[in-house]
Formats: structure tokens, C-alpha cells, sequence
């Protein structure tokens, strides 16, 4: 079975999680410098077999596109350019870094690992596509 992807885009550095083969459980892959992700996304397609791309959709508290959306929705286009057969599934990320940084605090992370800002978006990544399992069990 495929895997699936998710991605907290960011205009600095990008979170990545996947799912295993058996699209059950979700796990942080990396967190990599946003100018580079296309690249990535050709050579980890090329190895691993993906079906569908989770890209986080910010929204403000109202449910209204946040500032970041324009430039997120801009990646959505070229993404879809560059792989066209590609799946691709907005979600809401709203509070997933909030998730990300109490996960870390729980976790028993030390001060200096939670200002990790890659580790909270790999993590953001994670809770986004764990959540959208969730959805697609019920």
C-alpha cells in the first residue's frame, strides 16, 4: 500500500511526516530547508511509492486564510505542476504547532530541545497527518 505525506510548508524550513506502508501509523521525517523541498519530493517519490499529499492550510481563528496562505496556495500550484499525478489534500493546521510544543513538553523535552523550531514543524507535520488517519477511520 502507499505511503502517505504530510507537509507543514513554511517559508524558512518545511516539516515532513509519512506514514508507514500500512498507512496506520503516522512518523516525523525531517524537517528541511523549504528551498530545497522540491528536490527532496523528487528523490523520496522516486524511492518510496506515495499516494496522497497532505499540505497544511492555515487558517485564522475565524476560519478566514491567514497572511501565510497566498504563499502556501502558490507551493499547492507548483507542486501540482511538477508532479501532476500526485493527490493532493488541504488540511487544517491550525494549533498544530501549539500541539507540537506541548507534545514536546510532555515528551520531557529540555528547554534548549524545544526551541528546536525544525523538531515543532516536523512535529506539526506529524499531528496533521495523524489527525487526517483519524478522520479517514470513521
Amino acid at each position: 500500500m502507499p505511503r502517505i505525506l504530510s507537509i507543514d510548508y513554511g517559508q524558512k524550513r518545511t516539516g515532513i511526516a509519512v506514514t508507514d506502508e500500512m498507512q496506520i501509523i503516522a512518523s516525523g521525517l525531517t524537517t528541511i530547508p523549504t528551498n530545497t523541498l522540491i528536490d527532496f519530493l523528487k528523490d523520496y517519490f522516486s524511492k518510496e511509492k506515495v499516494e496522497t499529499v497532505l499540505i497544511g492550510e492555515p487558517k485564522q481563528m475565524n476560519g478566514e486564510p491567514s497572511e501565510s496562505a497566498a504563499i502556501i496556495k502558490g507551493f499547492v500550484t507548483h507542486f501540482s505542476n511538477i508532479f501532476p499525478d500526485m493527490k493532493v489534500v488541504r488540511v487544517d493546521e491550525r494549533f498544530t504547532s501549539k500541539m507540537a510544543f506541548q507534545t514536546m513538553i510532555d515528551s520531557g523535552l529540555s528547554k534548549k530541545q524545544r526551541q528546536n523550531k525544525g523538531l515543532i514543524d516536523e512535529i506539526s507535520a506529524t499531528i496533521m497527518l495523524q489527525d487526517y488517519l483519524s478522520s479517514k477511520r470513521f
